[in-house]
């Protein structure tokens, strides 16, 4: 297995990536390798101030990058030698000759996701792409698509989006029979937008899949639903309000009880961490770009190594599952069932 990592996308990048790269090493199997994609002299130079001489380990030279800042889909045709262009290059059939097996990348996400699916193209049946994201609750994991791929999607997105998710819940979170909602602005059958209308109505004809309504915002960690479904400009939303008040209310938490009693934070030190380390985007990884014809995963702006070493692991775990095949077949179903208007991209 080859799996193919951006080196030269994120905040911190080449120096994190690079590092979460070799961090990875100890858990790859002896034919596994990484393909890191960027400037050859800076990551050689990283690799060997951390005395790392591995086989497993490959470089394609890039010239440019792509910024934190640019236009995504112009940046994809302006800069055709930088990292994340090459790197889907890799990730495609039809451009490489050596494709990988996997892609991932911290990256500007938007061309991310224009490169991915203008090289590695999109799975038979799919209209849109959908970045998927696993978000942790108290009564188990929540996997919540569209997360930023798609901010203004038509409803047969979505309806689709509602299907590529549950698959990933299945065969990638382990939920037996996932329980499928619409993020709406009430429970009430009569709120929303008509095209949020429009998007019920195809879930509940949709074969086999247990859809059971609407929820609100304040429900996504309640236990109420398995998958959630909404545009990429909602879940994007969404996606970081919870994750700067899971920062901000943990580190609340542990000023209150320093104050109070530096004693009992100290007896309380082990509890705080463990529920921080559940909670902590860079514990995931990445989410997946589900409805493309390959394994991407796209990582956080601000991901660490650590992060990056478990992006790699899971783009392993997608590969292996054969995430893609469940996805093109659940996708064929919605088709054969709605009708031929509804299905137009």
């Amino acid at each position: 297995m080859r799996l193919a990592v951006d080196a030269m996308g994120g905040d911190d990048a080449p120096d994190v990536i690079v590092r979460g790269c070799l961090d990875a090493l100890r858990d790859l199997h002896p034919g596994e390798t990484l393909v890191l994609v960027g400037d050859r002299a800076v990551i050689e130079e990283i690799m060997a101030e951390r005395g790392v001489h591995d086989e497993r380990i490959q470089i394609v030279h890039t010239t440019q990058v792509i910024g934190m800042g640019d236009s995504p889909v112009d940046a994809v045709r302006a800069k055709p030698d930088s990292s994340i262009v090459r790197m889907m290059e890799l990730g495609s059939a039809r451009k490489s000759a050596d494709p990988v097996d996997a892609v991932i990348s911290a990256g500007n996400t938007g061309a991310c996701v224009s490169a991915a699916t203008m090289y590695m193209k999109r799975l038979p049946g799919v209209h849109r792409p959908g970045i998927a994201c696993v978000i942790p609750a108290l009564h188990g994991p929540v996997v919540m698509c569209d997360v930023g791929a798609n901010p203004e999607p038509r409803p047969m997105h979505l309806a689709q989006y509602a299907l590529m998710a549950e698959t990933l819940a299945r065969r990638g979170v382990g939920i037996a029979a996932p329980r499928v909602a619409l993020m709406n602005i009430g429970s009430e059958e009569g709120k929303g937008t008509g095209m949020v209308r429009e998007v019920r109505d195809i879930l509940v004809r949709t074969p086999g899949l247990n859809y059971i309504g609407y929820i609100e915002g304040r429900d996504l960690f309640e236990g109420r639903a398995d998958v959630v479904v909404t545009d990429g400009f909602v879940g994007n939303i969404t996606l970081k309000l919870a994750e700067g008040m899971a920062k901000s209310l943990f580190s609340t938490i542990a000023h209150e009880v320093l104050a109070h009693d530096p004693n009992l934070a100290v007896t309380l030190e082990p509890v705080m961490t463990s529920l921080f380390k559940k909670n902590d985007y860079h514990e995931y990884g990445g989410a997946p770009l589900l409805g493309v014809n390959g394994v991407c995963i796209i990582c956080h702006g601000s991901s660490k190594a650590r992060t990056i070493r478990n992006a790699i692991l899971m783009a392993r775990e997608y590969v292996t599952r054969h995430m893609n095949d469940s996805i093109v077949a659940r996708i064929a179903e919605l088709q054969h069932e709605v009708e031929p208007t509804e299905v137009s991209a």
